[in-house]
């Protein structure tokens, strides 16, 4: 009999990890996902576990804070919270699925206007909801320009 690791129990054995390992950066992450995962769960009426998906869902928004924090700190001069908070966001993609690459995202968009007979802009919905499905819920191509 196999067991699998959700993502939130790796997390929380890598919290762990990071705690005995003194390494303030990936502890405090960590530490401030968790937290942001158990905020989901008890969000609702009725406190509840997040399925995978969930759980990448929101180690996906905490890594967009992350990089709009960085943008932020950046363009005000503060270079050094700037550096901390990409620190931060490479922490988190460690978790995340890995992205599509452009020849890959490039190739899904071409499949979906044959697929779905897109002609023009007005089209632009049925091909965008067609390749969001196939990028997994678009968990693998989160639409940010990549550097």
């Amino acid at each position: 009999m196999t067991t699998t690791t959700t993502l939130k129990e790796q997390l929380r054995a890598d919290l762990t990890a990071a705690i005995k390992g003194r390494d303030e950066l990936r502890a405090a992450t960590l530490r401030m996902t968790l937290t942001a995962i158990t905020n989901e769960e008890v969000a609702g009426t009725v406190a509840r576990s997040l399925s995978e998906a969930e759980t990448v869902t929101v180690l996906t928004r905490e890594v967009k804070k992350r990089r709009e924090a960085a943008e932020a700190f950046a363009g005000a001069g503060r270079s050094e919270q700037a550096a901390r908070e990409r620190a931060e966001g490479e922490v988190l993609s460690y978790y995340l699925p890995a992205q599509l690459t452009d020849d890959e995202l490039k190739a899904l968009v071409a499949d979906a206007i044959a697929e779905t007979g897109a002609a023009g802009p007005k089209s632009m919905g049925l091909v965008m909801k067609a390749v969001t499905q196939r990028s997994r819920g678009g968990l693998r191509a989160d639409g940010w320009p990549r550097p």
